[in-house]
């Protein structure tokens, strides 16, 4: 059991590493890397997620959508960009087939997920 906590700390402070880093980077997206930091903490230490939900940078990008389960429109296009970017480099560059469809196929169930699922909220 041990084990499991200090592997579930040790991959929530690497997501919350990347996550912060995120903010910084462009590139980076912040929020996913921080909800999973939170699901990490809350699965091992109590201590660990209080102070990650302390933090400022976790209010400002991942409260609200572990709160009630939605974005704003302008953080889903953010992040709907972002991903995009990130997936249209391999989907160029690779020449196998398969490949090509299974990114598509990624990016086609991130529109859905982000459209139908998770709500959308007023600023």
């Amino acid at each position: 059991m041990k084990l499991f906590n200090l592997l579930f700390i040790t991959m929530g402070v690497v997501f919350t590493g990347l996550g912060m880093i995120g903010v910084l980077l462009p590139v980076l997206p912040t929020t996913p890397f921080l909800i999973l930091a939170s699901i990490c903490f809350m699965r091992s230490s109590d201590k660990f997620d209080r102070w990650l939900r302390g933090t400022q940078v976790y209010k400002n990008y991942a409260e609200d959508f572990v709160n009630d389960r939605s974005m704003t429109l302008k953080r889903k296009a953010k992040l709907m960009l972002l991903s995009d970017a990130m997936l249209l480099f391999p989907l160029i560059r690779l020449n196998n087939l398969y490949l090509r469809l299974f990114i598509i196929t990624i990016i086609a169930v991130k529109y859905w997920y982000f459209i139908f699922v998770i709500e959308t909220k007023k600023e």
